[in-house]
Formats: structure tokens, sequence, C-alpha cells
């Protein structure tokens, strides 16, 4: 970016690890360029919450990022920021703030008022970082002609359009660990073990894990399961294994 830029960093949805060093990241590149970095506090809640008014304290909304408050909390888990799911485009009445009492729908769309926020902060970046919803909301800013710069954040690695996001690698090492934490109560029984992971309509989170030797079977939802063959398949691998 050529000339002094204001970057804003939010973090919505689930708090994953990685996301202080990517927050930490962002910062440091841009201050060293010399660009001023805001921290959007609690996802998009602080721009639905903000009040553009100089006399006002938003200080509970947004504040300046510096090389030395990253650096400390770069070295944490989770996000200094905070998170909400708060989505602007879809905000039930009761969490309309005092300062936006005109919105009176049950469900009301404020990006308006966001879009205006960002405008009386200065922002000509936003970078949002977080989930399919964190995102889309982040998709419709940028349709609205806001400069949106997206960082997928979810842990299970299902942003579309995306390789592979933060959180996902944490994921894939914890269900193995747990999975094989597991394994000697399985065999104590001689039982069967089914283990279910989250991932929503996305097999990742099941797929690599038994790919790294967690498990003997994996069923993923993109493919159909036959439960016949499953259980002709499983009864092969008890049968075989020692520990029944």
């Amino acid at each position: 970016m050529n000339g002094k830029r204001t970057i804003a960093i939010l973090t919505g949805g689930g708090d994953v690890p990685g996301l202080n060093p990517a927050i930490r990241a962002i910062t440091i590149r841009a201050v060293r360029d010399g660009h001023r970095v805001l921290g959007i506090r609690r996802g998009w809640a602080g721009l639905v919450d903000y009040v553009p008014d100089p006399k006002a304290d938003n200080s509970d909304n947004v504040q300046v990022l510096t090389e030395a408050t990253v650096n400390r909390a770069g070295r944490t888990g989770g996000t200094f920021l905070h998170t909400s799911r708060t989505r602007p485009s879809h905000l039930p009445k009761e969490r309309v703030p005092a300062h936006l009492s005109g919105y009176t729908e049950p469900i009301n769309d404020v990006t308006r008022e966001v879009l205006r926020n960002l405008e009386h902060m200065g922002v000509d970046v936003l970078i949002p970082i977080g989930g399919d919803d964190t995102l889309s909301y982040g998709k419709r800013l940028n349709d609205e002609g806001l400069n949106v710069v997206a960082i997928p954040k979810t842990m299970d690695n299902d942003v579309y359009g995306t390789d592979y996001c933060i959180g996902f690698s944490t994921c894939v090492t914890r269900t193995i660990e747990l999975t094989h934490r597991l394994r000697t109560s399985a065999g104590s029984h001689e039982r069967f073990l089914v283990i279910e992971v989250f991932g929503r309509y996305a097999g990742f989170t099941a797929l690599l894990p038994s790919m790294a030797g967690a498990a003997d079977r994996c069923l993923i939802p993109e493919h159909p399961t036959d439960i016949e063959q499953l259980a002709e398949l499983l009864t092969g691998d008890r049968n075989r294994n020692p520990s029944r």
C-alpha cells in the first residue's frame, strides 16, 4: 500500500490457537511500513456498539495496536481482542444498542451504521479473522465498497475456497492425542470405540487424524456410508486385534 493507511483487525466466532500470533504479524508488518493499526474488540459487536461521536468513550470497542501490545499477546492463546457471534446484518431487536434505537424490527440490518463507524475511525482496510459467518459478513462490506482482506479461521477447516485455516492443526493434533488415550479403555472392555468430531458438513477433522493413524475406519459427510459394509469391516478389524 502506498501512503499511510489505517488498518483495522477483528476476530469473530470461536476462539482458536493462532489468533494472537496472526494479529501480531499483521500489526508488526503494518506499523513498520508506517501504517496505523486499530483492534476492533469483540468482533463485529465492537463496530455495532461504536458511537461515532468525538465525545464518546469507545475504549471498550476499539484500541490502537502497537508492537509492544501485540508482542505481549502473541505468546498467549485465544484472542486478546475478544470475540463474539454478533452479525450486524441479522441483529435482534434486543441486541440493538441504545444509540441505534431507531432500529425496531425483530431482526435488523445495521450495515449502514457499521460503514459509518468505520468511516468515522478513518479505516482504509479491514481485516476480519474468522470462519464462514464472520467472513461472509466481511464479503458484504467488501461488496459495499470497503477494502476487506479476510483471514480464514476455523478448527473445522471448512471455509470455502481456502486450503488451510488457523486453528485446524491444533484440532488434528488434539484429536489424535485424545484417540490414542482412549485406546486402552476400548481394549480393556473389548469394545468398538466411536469418536465423533465436529466439522459440520466437512470431513477434514475426521479424515486427517485417521490418516495419521488415530483410527481404523473413518466416516466423512462428503461420502455416503453403507452401514452393513461398515459393520463387516469393523468386525474384521476387531477379530484381528489382540485386544478385540
